[in-house]
């Protein structure tokens, strides 16, 4: 490696670093502390903290709040330039059956209640969010150091995702008589390119990439309440976690993405029942 590239490196992980996400020591590879890990993976503890929340927000004591900051900050540090990143699509289902059965009013409640939750669960596993789009939730996971903790850790979210979502949310919903609630998630990894809407340092920031069209259409394909994974992801996940996921196949009508790894058509996974 030269010198230049060395520097480009070096620079690259300051600004990881720099970062505002409460976990990004995660990714770039510092141990954390047992108490740190803790709240991380505490699962139980999420779905109650969750519970409590959103019977509180239906009871109008409690008001959620977003904010997309911390990853726009995260890319400012990459603006015009190209990084490898590990995309998250976490969509809601059936939120027209929701617009239909209950009031205004409880349907924004709970379409907040679902992306905070979906948002909190990314910060928790060292992500970032970059954009609400409707009902669904779109988040990043910087894989600029260590591809293989990076993608083991976007997959454990998604699967916290599902959890609190059953777990958490519905359990709530049900003694309101409210439909439940469920998503599908895709997962992939990839370079993507940082662009900056307009001149001004206020101007907001997106990703571009082929990466972000897969993981966008492998998430329409998903089944309710699933994950589905890129072969990228996949084939860096610890062996233990791969056991959970199965092979799943889709006609050239529906899935005709090619693998830039490989030049062969990109294979798809999803979680075992």
């Amino acid at each position: 490696m030269t010198a230049a590239n060395k520097e480009v490196d070096k620079t690259k992980s300051q600004n990881l670093t720099k970062s505002t996400s409460p976990f990004i020591s995660m990714i770039t590879g510092e141990k954390k502390s047992s108490v740190e890990s803790d709240a991380i993976y505490d699962t139980d503890t999420q779905i109650k903290q969750t519970q409590d929340r959103i019977w509180k927000a239906l009871k109008r004591r409690y008001q959620y709040d977003s904010n997309l900051d911390s990853g726009q900050n995260f890319l400012k540090n990459h603006v015009n330039s190209k990084i490898p990143l590990v995309i998250l699509y976490v969509d809601l289902v059936g939120s027209t059956n929701l617009s239909m059965t209950i009031p205004v009013d409880k349907l924004v409640t709970i379409i907040r209640a679902f992306t905070y939750e979906m948002s909190s669960a990314v910060y928790r596993y060292g992500g970032f969010v970059l954009k609400y789009v409707g009902d669904a939730v779109i988040a990043f996971f910087p894989s600029l150091s260590n591809k293989f903790v990076v993608c083991d850790r976007a997959v454990r979210c998604g699967m916290s995702m599902l959890t609190i979502i059953k777990n958490g949310l519905n359990p709530i919903l049900n003694q309101y008589d409210y439909p439940d609630l469920s998503a599908k998630i895709g997962i992939d990894e990839g370079e993507n390119i940082i662009v900056q809407y307009g001149h001004d340092e206020t101007s907001p920031l997106d990703i571009l990439g082929y990466c972000m069209s897969v993981s966008s259409k492998m998430t329409s394909l998903t089944k309710s309440n699933n994950i589905t994974i890129g072969d990228d992801v996949y084939v860096r996940l610890h062996p233990e976690l791969r056991q959970k996921f199965v092979r799943v196949n889709y006609s050239a009508r529906e899935w005709n993405y090619v693998s830039k790894r490989t030049g062969e058509l990109y294979k798809l996974y999803t979680l075992k029942y």
